[in-house]
């Protein structure tokens, strides 16, 4: 198969198969076995073949983040100017076309992962190849954003120095745009097939690369923003790169990838609706927080309160990387057993990640209130934004919280195909709910910084324990026969749209 010798030695403890998730719905159907040992041997298996997915997808979603954390540091070690230019252009403007990106490879991740399943390997390819397209043709309409970004941020409210020196740092991020286009459904493609640990080998290496660029860039050569940004964009490309030449020469992708196909242009406008759908349920959680930081430029102190806000925003979104590696095992766990036809360990499996999630997210939260006052000098050296960090540190932690389980949850719905239906629960919660109610906290109310805060942690709570209540209800033997049609609809070429 082509391993390396050192997996090979491991397989058999870390190595998931098929036979592994027969035998877990075999134990959870088995009601001969007793409640305690069915329970408990169910939950061994499960959480043997969670942690093959999670552990190397938290490494690959953490090691991306850092990258463009590393970037903000040295950027943020230029001076506060560039602190909060780094900040506005990646919290404003590049998490934009992540959250896009990454919504419409999330089609991918349904598919593929309930065609892996249901053993339609053929289609794996396809579905790579389309999402690439439309995704690609997608990075093009952005790139018009990404150009008039200045205008933009000014519209918004955002200061005319800060702005302009956010423009600098978004043009050399445009390279970033394609690299996206290609990574996120390379990456879904991957997952899918339980195929993790390249990934993560490849993202580790391309973030040594990434320091030291960026380091030689922004102080040796002092191309400063435009520099290290340009510098993010190459590692990006750097991942894209390798990911695509362990397809194309493993042996555990020639069932899968059997070259470029001209079938990837066809049905092109049904997988776009599909695409959109899915992207506008992970947009809007991905760009939720991230109008906290366009807000906060229209306080009364726009650099303190972009300053804080941003190493707060990016605490949370490390820490944030950890529930989206789990949220994709736990997406690819729910698709692959409904595609097997298995509704029990679908169900049993969300039980266990969601119990992992909840105690990953207590110790998050207990970390970060340890370190409330010395957590900000990894960012700046100012002691006026350590003491304005340390005084939001308890939203932060409550944050941390809820962010440790909602991606959980959307996860799941993302393995079942029920994007559209969440989208709309989205766009209650978060944008009915959450952004007026922050506003009139942060600026009627005159709470600052912390209203806003607030008022859009409300939204999350609400649309948390909604997908919590639907999750727990859910009739997985009736979510089995909806794979088993999604599936069979896109294989014959007919345009669907996820089930509501």
């Amino acid at each position: 198969m082509g391993s390396n010798s050192h997996e090979d030695v491991l397989q058999p403890f870390l190595q998931p198969t098929a036979e592994s998730n027969d035998e877990l719905e075999r134990i959870l159907s088995d009601t001969h076995l007793p409640l305690v040992q069915r329970y408990s041997q169910a939950t061994w298996i499960e959480m043997k073949l969670m942690f093959y997915l999670a552990a190397p997808a938290v490494s690959v979603y953490m090691m991306n983040f850092l990258m463009t954390m590393f970037t903000q540091i040295f950027s943020g070690h230029l001076g506060n100017l560039e602190l909060a230019a780094s900040s506005l252009g990646n919290n404003g403007i590049q998490i934009f076309a992540y959250g896009l990106m990454l919504g419409m490879g999330s089609a991918v991740e349904t598919l593929c992962g309930q065609a892996y399943g249901a053993e339609k390997y053929e289609m794996l390819g396809i579905y790579l190849q389309r999402s690439a397209i439309l995704l690609t043709l997608t990075g093009f309409v952005l790139t018009i954003v990404y150009i008039f970004c200045k205008p933009i941020l000014i519209f918004l409210g955002e200061s005319k120095e800060i702005a302009s020196a956010a423009e600098v740092f978004v043009y050399g991020l445009i390279p970033q745009i394609f690299a996206y286009a290609i990574n996120f459904p390379i990456q879904k493609f991957l997952q899918a097939q339980s195929i993790v640990f390249p990934s993560a080998y490849i993202s580790g290496g391309t973030l040594v690369v990434h320091v030291v660029v960026s380091w030689v860039v922004a102080y040796e050569m002092g191309l400063g923003l435009l520099g290290v940004a340009l510098v993010l964009s190459l590692s990006w490309w750097i991942i894209v790169v390798g990911q695509f030449v362990y397809i194309v020469k493993s042996e555990k992708c020639k069932e899968t990838w059997k070259g470029f196909s001209a079938k990837a242009f066809s049905g092109l406008p049904g997988f776009f609706k599909l695409s959109v759908a899915s992207a506008v349920m992970l947009c809007l959680e991905t760009w939720y927080f991230q109008i906290l930081v366009l807000l906060a430029g229209l306080l009364d102190h726009p650099q303190l309160a972009l300053d804080s806000l941003s190493i707060c925003t990016t605490i949370s979104e490390c820490a944030f990387m950890i529930s989206v590696g789990f949220n994709a095992a736990a997406s690819v766990r729910v698709s692959n057993e409904l595609g097997s036809r298995h509704p029990k360990s679908a169900a049993f499996s969300v039980v266990v990640v969601i119990a992992i999630a909840f105690i990953i997210s207590v110790f998050c939260t207990v970390i970060v209130l340890a370190l409330r006052n010395v957590i900000s000098y990894t960012f700046t050296e100012g002691p006026v934004v350590a003491a304005a960090v340390s005084d939001l540190c308890p939203l932060l932690a409550l944050t941390l919280f809820l962010n440790g389980i909602q991606p959980i949850l959307s996860g799941v719905a993302v393995g079942c195909g029920w994007q559209t239906f969440v989208a709309y629960v989205n766009i209650g919660c978060y944008y009915i709910v959450g952004v007026p109610l922050g506003a009139l906290l942060g600026f009627y109310f005159k709470l600052g910084a912390k209203g806003i805060w607030l008022g859009m942690i409300g939204g999350t709570c609400i649309q948390t324990i909604i997908l919590i209540w639907v999750t727990f209800r859910t009739d997985w033997n009736k979510e089995v026969e909806e794979s088993m049609k999604r599936l069979k609809k896109w294989e014959d070429k007919q345009q669907i749209t996820l089930k509501d």
